[in-house]
């Protein structure tokens, strides 16, 4: 790998900005990744012979892989290259989503659903925890963003899917073609991205926190519980919306399969929110952004499923809760969640947040399709994406800001690599 450009042993912002670019290329790709197959589903269920609630398991069943590995995958992110763990993670979910289009049946699917979601998580932890601790006076914009690279996968991915699908006549090419996409830019992320951005901040654990703060010396804490808790909430509403949204437009309001994905595409489009919305929670009270949000989400979606029928007010919808799910709360939550301990713990931090967000989420949407088979997609949305969300505003009424790391004054002020440190990193490659 060639050298890049340095400063003092530090990246210029210019080869910093360009390896964020290179990370955010290969999350949108994992966006693309885990929202292709709701729009694939009902062709799955057909094939298969598969009930609405099997099909919504297998929608949602790769966040159960993500949540069990947040914890142990940020354990190791304060100690081994958090590159390496990128670059693993994408070739793990890049393999498990082709041999998805290989399966026998259910029971094989599931589990390649589920363990491709084990690599996705390792590249959402080490890819968030390496730029909230490189970019840590602007972390929550940061955070956005990666979450706009996350809408643009997410807006690109059901799409591109949709018209595969219609190409081809087989629901198995989506997959593969972005399957085979993952290993693309894991080698792209392995030529272009240095350990210099990636590991700034590990050797803050090694030689011991500085940290005047007034963050208690421990990883958990009453602000931590409180952004697990809203982080546990959108994974339930969220992901209950994503893995059954398609399934609702086609087969409750009739629309057509390049009509669905489009929908399923602006929620993606939402998600690009994510950069105006980081600037301003690093500047305003990040609990009242949480309140505020998750109470707009609620309402959004009551509205999506018992009033609008159209696909423009479908549209509109869709984009609604892509810019207040994602592009809003994921960001202001996932950023907050850092602030709230020491830099040591970051990595750790990033794993809670993790395994809070993906593993309720794993049952998201086989709880959506049970409620929907019991009281129809209106009462199931009022349900499962209204009323779940006042459980966070509530607990996010008691959040502490009085305990939370300050933001740096300075927008380049992170954690100077000491001498020495950068060449050793280059060994972790």
């Amino acid at each position: 790998m060639k050298p890049a450009n340095l400063v003092d042993g530090q990246l210029t912002r210019q080869a910093a900005i360009a390896m964020l670019i290179v990370l955010g290329v290969t999350y949108a790709v994992n966006a693309m990744d885990r929202i292709v197959f709701s729009v694939l589903l009902p062709n799955v269920n057909k094939e298969y012979g598969f009930s609405l609630g099997q099909g919504g398991f297998l929608a949602t069943i790769f966040t159960l892989g993500i949540g069990l590995s947040g914890l142990p995958t940020g354990y190791l992110l304060d100690r081994v290259s958090r590159l390496n763990v990128m670059l693993i993670g994408i070739a793990i979910y890049s393999l498990l989503t082709i041999l998805s289009a290989l399966s026998l049946g259910f029971w094989d699917m599931a589990a390649y659903r589920a363990l491709s979601g084990i690599g996705e998580g390792m590249q959402n932890a080490a890819l968030f925890t390496a730029v909230g601790a490189y970019f840590a006076a602007q972390r929550a914009m940061a955070v956005g963003a990666m979450n706009f690279a996350y809408g643009m996968g997410s807006f690109i991915g059901p799409t591109l899917a949709a018209y595969i699908l219609l190409w081809t006549g087989d629901w198995r090419a989506p997959l593969i073609v972005y399957g085979c996409l993952g290993f693309v830019v894991m080698v792209l992320a392995y030529w272009f991205v240095s350990p210099r951005f990636t590991e700034i901040g590990h050797q803050v654990a090694a030689q011991g926190s500085a940290d005047a703060s007034p963050v208690g010396a421990g990883l958990l804490n009453r602000n931590v519980v409180i952004c697990g808790i809203s982080a546990m909430t959108l994974g339930v509403a969220g992901y209950g919306f994503i893995g059954l949204y398609p399934t609702f437009l086609r087969t409750e309001l009739g629309f057509s399969v390049t009509q669905a994905g489009f929908a399923a595409s602006l929620f993606g489009l939402g998600a690009l929110f994510g950069i105006p919305a980081g600037w301003v929670a690093d500047r305003a009270d990040q609990r009242w952004i949480g309140i505020t949000a998750m109470a707009v989400m609620l309402v959004n979606s009551y509205l999506m499923f018992n009033v609008a029928h159209s696909p423009a007010a479908q549209n509109v919808l869709a984009f609604g809760f892509g810019a207040v799910g994602s592009g809003v709360l994921f960001v202001n939550t996932y950023s907050l969640i850092q602030r709230c301990v020491r830099p040591e713990f970051i990595g750790r931090a990033s794993g809670i947040m993790v395994t809070c967000l993906y593993l309720p989420a794993s049952l998201a949407g086989y709880l959506f399709a049970s409620l929907q088979a019991k009281f129809g997609w209106g009462d199931a949305a009022s349900l499962q994406l209204c009323a779940v969300p006042l459980f966070a505003i509530v607990s996010m009424l008691f959040f502490d800001t009085k305990q939370l790391r300050p933001r740096p004054a300075v927008a380049n002020d992170r954690p100077r690599t000491p001498s020495g440190i950068s060449e050793k990193m280059e060994g972790l490659k």
